[in-house]
Order: C-alpha cells, then structure tokens, then sequence
C-alpha cells in the first residue's frame, strides 16, 4: 500500500516569522510522512529589511516558491494593496504545489491574505501564536486569522481560553508553548571574537563593550505620532551613552505602514551626528540574534522578542507604547509611554536590576516536538461552525 505524505506548507514573510519556526522546520523535515513545503515572500525577500533567503537555503531548507508582493512607500496605503497583491500570488502558488496543510504565524498583516488564500482553495489551515491581546493592526489581523484558521498553536493558557471563547473547537486548540522558545533554550551565550564584524553598519562593538538592544516598530494605528515616538527613542540612547557609556545595537524596523518614516529619521541622526556607539543591522541569523540578546544589557523597543524570548532568558526589557500592549508579560518588562525621560529612567532600572529568573510563560522549549506530532498525525478537515452551537 502506497504511503500517504502529508504536505506541509510554511508561508514565511518576515525575518522574525523565520526565527520563530525555525526548529519547528528542522522537526518537520526529519518526518518521513511529511514533505515540508516553504513559500517565501513580502519583506522576507527584500534587502532593505533584510533579506533572509540566503540564511534559509544555508540551514539545509528548499524553498519550493517565491514571490514578491510588497508595494513601495510602507504607508497604510500600500499596506493594503500588498495585501491584495499576495493573495493573487499565493492563490497561483497553492494551486501549484497543492498543499495538505497551509502553516502561518501569529499577527503580521502580510498573513492575514495568507489565511485568507487557504480558506478559499479548501486547504486546512494552522495557525501559531493566536489567541494573544496587543495594540496597533496586529490585534485584528490575529483574530480574523483566527477564524479562518482549522488548528491552532497557541502559547500559554490565556491565549487558548480566549482562541476557545471565540467559538473554536477545544479539540483543535492545543497549547503547546512557542516554538522560539525551543531555540532560545539551545542558544549558548557564547560570542565568537569577530562577531560584530560581519554584520551592520556604524559603530564596531567590541566583545567587553556593555551595550543595549533596539528594536523598535512603526505603530500602524498611530502613525502620525511615529516621527516623535523614534526621536524620543533616539534622545534617550544618546543620553544614555553620554552618561554611562553604554553602546546601542539599532535594528532596522519591519515593513509596516510608518517605517519610511523611522528610517528617515535613523538616517537622518547617523549622518547628522555620526554616532560612534550605535551599530546598525537589517537582520541576523536567528541563533546570531539570540546570542546578541544574551550578551546585551537590555533591550529596548516595541518588539515581541522583548517579551517572549526575553521573558525565557531573563534579559531585562523595556517595552515602549502600545505596540504590545496587554500582551502577556514576564517580570523582565518594565512598560513606558513615548517620553524620552522615562525611557532613561527605565532602562537605567533594568540595567541595574541583577539577571532575572528563567520565565516559562511562554513555553519550556518543547514545544516543537508537539506542535510536529500534532500537525503529522491529527486529520486535516477545513470545515467547521462556530463552537457555541449545541
């Protein structure tokens, strides 16, 4: 009797997406019963936001298709005709390479056209990291994947009683933790002598030089606030360095609306003032990034990785605004408003806070193993009603 392989699809568009299910991938690539699909596309392809092919084929992955969707200009705008360029793209790719099972991750806006696709070709869909709260257009694009999603993964107990009390079936809610905590948990601290080498521009950090991280999004729902929000953001690093000579790795924002803005503003402050204590970078390696958390100080900015990951390692983290706001949160966050004053105060508490306790609110780091025996064994149906019918 001939074998029946399950084709798994992962949709990857973002360089955070990628880091998130990387071992995941690994996981699913050694099951016989599975051919592991990859599907990349949105800013994951561009070089201005990093891109991230290159690492993916060097970690020993196919990537079965391509595409390119992204609109020029990063305004709300060309958020929504991206939108709807990806979902005529995707449509031709699915009907392609014919997927059992279509894999997409958490809030970005570039997935919401992702789960849209899948729902309308009848290819079930799973959906990882669902059934959190935060700010900005992330909020609604979660849920409304949500709905249109068949599995789904989620990452601590809140979030599985808010997926099951928006009327999804309890039998096909599973928290199985989130699979970035996994390699967080393999990651050694351990930084290779010419490590900040080979990545960004600006300033060379040295290994013995005490420095913070900054990753810090465009809000999409306040961006006529975002030229103030960056400056605040820049004022308090400065002071920072000014007072105790502490350097900055500045990461690159991602692709939402306002990011033309934050970049013009980084660049604007690097020729103006040409910061010898500030590297920047587009993108790391998702090992790399991990490692550059575990030497930092601190991480300051508005991105989940301050929350999640950093929650598992106990790197101390201040979250700016309200990009994830109500999100769950470890005892590493202390969470600030827009005013360059408080982000000083707050940074110099975390980074004289001593290291804190590992955090499993999100996970062990074994979630992959389960999320893999999940997706490999359990039926795969693309119908269903909402869950409050007797």
């Amino acid at each position: 009797m001939k074998k029946t392989i399950r084709k798994i699809c992962f949709v990857i568009n973002s360089r955070a997406n990628y880091g998130r299910v990387k071992l995941l991938l690994k996981e699913l690539k050694k099951n016989k019963k599975i051919k592991l699909q990859i599907v990349l596309g949105a800013s994951s392809l561009l070089y201005k936001f990093g891109d991230i092919s290159k690492t993916i084929t060097q970690d020993g992955f196919k990537i079965s298709e391509k595409y390119y969707s992204i609109v020029e200009g990063e305004n709300l705008l060309t958020m929504a005709k991206s939108t709807g360029h990806t979902i005529n793209e995707l449509s031709n790719i699915f009907y392609k390479i014919k997927p059992n099972l279509v894999v997409v991750l958490a809030d970005r806006y570039e997935n919401l056209p992702v789960a849209i696709c899948s729902s309308y070709m009848n290819i079930p869909l799973a959906h990882i990291q669902g059934g959190e709260i935060t700010g900005s257009i992330d909020e609604k694009v979660r849920h409304a994947i949500t709905k249109l999603s068949d599995l789904h993964f989620v990452s601590t107990d809140r979030a599985k009683k808010f997926v099951i009390n928006m009327g999804e079936n309890p039998k096909k809610v599973f928290n199985t933790g989130c699979p970035s905590i996994d390699l967080a948990r393999l990651v050694k601290k351990k930084i290779q002598r010419n490590f900040f080498k080979k990545y960004g521009v600006g300033s060379t950090i040295k290994i013995n030089d005490k420095f913070i991280v900054i990753l810090q999004h465009p809000v999409t729902t306040e961006i006529e606030s975002t030229a103030n929000q960056i400056s605040q953001t820049i004022k308090s690093v400065k002071i920072i360095y000014k007072k105790f000579n502490i350097k900055a790795i500045w990461f690159w924002p991602n692709v939402d609306a306002g990011t033309d803005i934050i970049s013009k503003k980084l660049r604007q402050f690097r020729e103006r003032e040409n910061p010898n204590y500030i590297c920047f970078i587009k993108n790391l390696p998702p090992e790399n990034y991990i490692k550059l958390l575990l030497n930092s100080l601190c991480i300051i900015g508005n991105s989940s990785s301050g929350i999640r990951e950093c929650s598992f390692l106990g790197i101390p983290s201040v979250n700016i605004g309200n990009r994830q706001a109500n999100r769950e949160k470890g005892p590493n966050v202390i969470d600030v408003t827009y005013d360059y004053k408080k982000i000083i105060k707050a940074i110099i508490k975390q980074i004289n806070n001593k290291k804190f306790k590992k955090n499993t609110l999100y996970g062990n780091g074994n979630s992959v193993k389960k999320i893999s025996k999940i997706m490999s064994k359990l039926p795969l149906t693309y119908e269903k009603v909402i869950n409050y019918i007797d």
